[in-house]
């Protein structure tokens, strides 16, 4: 037999949907998991307990009040796609016909351990300010890993991370996270655990949604982060974890603070505080310059004071030595007056002469004719002898 292109295989393939009758518009029962919207065209999965089936509906609005988990009827052709080889069930038709097993039994845990409280407020513990090493409970492989360090390390570089690589998915992947969580509970090295995992359908987060894992949180003596799916996403943990991030970026950015941010809010309150200081001492200053000021004035008037109190002393003193002085030429003057009206020589001067024979002669009966005496003049002595004496 002669091969034939791969294009004319699924040529056939297409031709052969399309001319089945039966085929067209045919209901189809299953729940929505994977839902995507691109473009303005739903992309979505239908499964059953055995079998999953790719969807597209070219009218995302009919899904308005389709959830993830929801069981649905659709309505639509298969139809398979030449270029790509794919098969699609094209859906032009929906109608909710209840919540999907998976789904009920999400609302089912969630009912339960709400009731038993471990979603309460006071069981949950706060998150660290200052965080220098975070644990994060994911996949090594996925790009989850790598969006949390990128962010981390970009606001702040000095943050270590430690990795507990688990399966995300799968048969025994809660089981790893448990495992995950209970370990890194005592491990004393760490601030904070992330758990984390990218999006995916109600089905690929079971293993966040389990009793296993929503205890291990629970009972973990570290503050948990709940980083799962997008932020459409809500899981088991997300309401027992002490917080929930939308994404795990979001998460890396809630346990750092950006370095850069900080720098600047250092420098502006250094500023500040430099501002202050210096507002600070330059009022001081101007107090000084103010308290020298006047006391430059008090030392001046205390100066001028005291210099016209020692000019007024030395006025004082001065005049009362000239009255003193005067005083004294005023005493002399009259001594000197005195003086002169008593001196001899002023007597002599107005005819009078002294008499002296040995000593003063004042009486007649004094003089001895025996003996020479003296007649003291104004001008001269004169030596004499007494010849006669009368009385």
């Amino acid at each position: 037999m002669e091969a034939i292109s791969v294009t004319k295989l699924n040529t056939i393939i297409k031709q052969i949907f399309d001319a089945e009758e039966l085929l067209h518009n045919i209901p189809v029962e299953g729940e929505v998991f994977g839902a995507n919207v691109t473009r303005n065209v739903l992309y979505f999965s239908l499964k059953d307990e055995n079998s999953t089936m790719s969807c597209v509906c070219f009218y995302p609005s009919y899904f308005e009040d389709i959830k993830e988990g929801d069981r649905v009827v659709v309505t639509g052709s298969p139809n398979y796609y030449v270029k790509g080889g794919r098969f699609n069930f094209n859906v032009i038709g929906v109608v909710k016909v209840g919540q999907g097993k998976l789904y009920e039994e999400f609302l089912k845990l969630k009912d339960k351990l709400q009731k038993e409280g471990l979603f309460n407020e006071e069981h949950k513990k706060k998150i660290p300010s200052d965080i220098k090493r975070i644990g994060v409970i994911t996949s090594k492989e996925g790009a989850v890993l790598q969006d949390i360090k990128n962010v981390t390390w970009r606001r702040n570089p000095s943050i270590d991370i430690v990795l507990f690589n688990t399966k995300v998915q799968g048969n025994n992947a809660e089981n790893e996270i448990a495992r995950a969580i209970n370990l890194l509970s005592d491990y004393d090295k760490i601030d904070v655990i992330v758990v984390a995992r990218g999006g995916g359908s109600l089905e690929d987060l079971w293993a966040y949604n389990t009793e296993l894992v929503a205890r291990a949180i629970y009972n973990c003596q570290k503050p948990i982060i709940s980083a799962v799916g997008h932020e459409t996403d809500f899981t088991i943990i997300d309401f027992v974890s002490d917080l929930r991030a939308p994404t795990p970026s979001a998460a890396a950015e809630l346990l750092t603070y950006n370095i850069t941010d900080k720098k600047e809010s250092t420098n502006i309150i250094f500023n500040n505080f430099y501002k202050v200081c210096k507002n600070y001492i330059n009022s001081k200053i101007n107090n000084f310059n103010i308290i020298k000021l006047k006391f430059l004035n008090y030392l001046d008037n205390f100066l001028i004071a005291e210099k016209n109190r020692i000019t007024n002393t030395k006025n004082q003193i001065l005049k009362g030595c000239d009255d003193y002085i005067n005083q004294r030429y005023y005493e002399l003057g009259i001594m000197e007056t005195t003086l002169n009206k008593i001196n001899p020589l002023n007597i002599l001067n107005q005819g009078y002469a002294k008499i002296e024979q040995g000593k003063t002669i004042k009486k007649l009966e004094q003089l001895d004719k025996n003996k020479d005496f003296l007649i003291n003049f104004i001008d001269g002595k004169v030596v004499a002898k007494v010849s006669e004496k009368k009385e």
